[in-house]
């Protein structure tokens, strides 16, 4: 066991919104902060591409440094906060060879290279924490993987993109288009220029692979995850599901059923009276389906400098308290062999939104197609027209490939004149 007097040195690598963060209430809480560690934190430098530039009143000059293989090799705990990956990856590795614990948010990296990462934490006997990787501030990862460890979690149904989120909610609660509100969500700094990442739904299916691999105890891969975003919903799409008492939200859906585990994002109807439904703004909310405790809800913010911050800093006492005074946090959970299934295995509902033509025997001529795939009708709606009938129907839940066939069979029909939209319905 180390001294419990000695400081725990820190490096930081990437000064950016979340980075600039953490050092400002290293800095500023350092008092409780080595109270709740058992020792002094002391940041031993930050990595930054260019040592020249100004980088804001909370980051010393005298601590930055462009080497970044020499600052993780001195320190006892590297908080990697830089993105993408590389060289992210390369220098979180460097740092778990040299003997330093690791704090990352780096989604996309533990997405497609967390078991690399992983063996080689268990292998050095270090940390490897990342709370921040999903959902920002909310604590969903340790709850998942330490305190649900005595049960089992059969769903994960969570809003883990707060970008996405609000623009949907600006759709619904405005009755903005949806180019209108990506504009705004821009403006407000919840988007980036180039939206593609969370829009597509990338971001949250990365966050939904690291969720299942932890609730489900077996290695999830961001390519093991069906992804689909919410550039197609439209303004019509919002006003149907607000006449029918839902609303729309881009979810991340891990199940684990008898025959494998299934992981997917993509847009759904979500009834009013489930939690998710009134998760509004950039916020985040997962919901969590566990044989012995039941349905549990983790809400908060998703995203921010300040939310973020606080999620990493939370993961750094911890790791740096095992530096301290001894311990190690808990190794991967992968011995479980679950079947990963694709999407057309998937069970869920579908919501088909279309025009059909306006005369005697299309709605038998409908019916007969659902049930040519087994496919049973739970609700229909019809909506005059001046030329076609609009006509929604519901169905009961279903495996995704005979619903997609289904659909397939309509958009052929001479029954039907257009399918207008599709979505899945989901939380009931």
């Amino acid at each position: 066991m180390s001294d419990p007097l000695k400081p725990v040195s820190i490096a930081i690598l990437g000064p950016g919104t979340v980075g600039s963060e953490v050092v400002r209430l290293l800095t500023a809480q350092a008092e409780d902060l080595a109270a709740r560690v058992g020792a002094p934190l002391e940041i031993a430098g930050i990595y930054v591409r260019d040592t020249s530039k100004d980088r804001g009143p909370n980051i010393p000059r005298a601590l930055l440094t462009d080497d970044a293989s020499a600052l993780v090799a001195k320190a006892d705990v590297v908080v990697e906060l830089m993105g993408g990956i590389e060289p992210a990856r390369t220098l979180i590795l460097e740092a778990i060879a040299s003997g330093a614990s690791v704090v990352t948010a780096n989604k996309a990296l533990l997405a497609q290279h967390g078991p690399e990462l992983y063996e080689a934490a268990d292998a050095a006997n270090v940390d490897l924490y990342f709370e921040a990787a999903v959902a920002g501030a909310i604590p969903l990862v340790r709850p998942v993987r330490e305190s649900l460890a005595g049960d089992h979690i059969s769903r994960i149904l969570g809003i883990v993109n707060g970008t996405t989120n609000y623009i949907l909610d600006e759709m619904t609660m405005r009755g903005l288009d949806y180019d209108v509100a990506l504009k705004q969500a821009q403006e407000l700094g919840y988007a980036e220029a180039d939206p593609t990442a969370d829009v597509e739904g990338h971001d949250a299916a990365a966050k939904a692979a690291i969720l299942a691999s932890l609730a489900f105890h077996q290695r999830v891969a961001m390519d093991d995850v069906y992804c689909e975003g919410i550039s197609a919903v439209t303004s019509e799409d919002v006003i149907a599901a607000r006449e029918t008492d839902q609303v729309i939200k881009l979810l991340a859906i891990a199940e684990r059923t008898a025959d494998g585990v299934a992981v997917r994002v993509h847009p759904a109807l979500v009834p009013m009276t489930h939690p998710l439904a009134g998760v509004h703004g950039a916020f985040n909310a997962v919901f969590v389906e566990a044989e012995s405790a039941g349905g549990l809800m983790f809400y908060g913010q998703g995203a921010g400098g300040t939310p973020t911050a606080s999620a990493v800093l939370g993961d750094l006492v911890s790791v740096a308290r095992h530096k301290a005074s001894g311990g190690k946090g808990p190794h991967e959970s992968n011995y479980a062999e679950h079947e990963v299934l694709p999407i057309e295995a998937a069970l869920t509902r579908y919501c088909v939104r279309m025009s059909v033509e306006d005369r005697p025997g299309v709605l038998s001529a409908v019916a007969e197609v659902f049930a040519r795939h087994d496919v049973g009708i739970e609700i229909v709606r019809q909506v005059p027209g001046q030329t076609h009938a609009g006509l929604i129907l519901s169905t009961y839940s279903a495996p995704e490939r005979d619903l997609r066939a289904t659909v397939s069979d309509l958009e052929a029909s001479d029954a039907v004149a257009e399918v207008k939209s599709v979505l899945r319905i989901e939380g009931e």
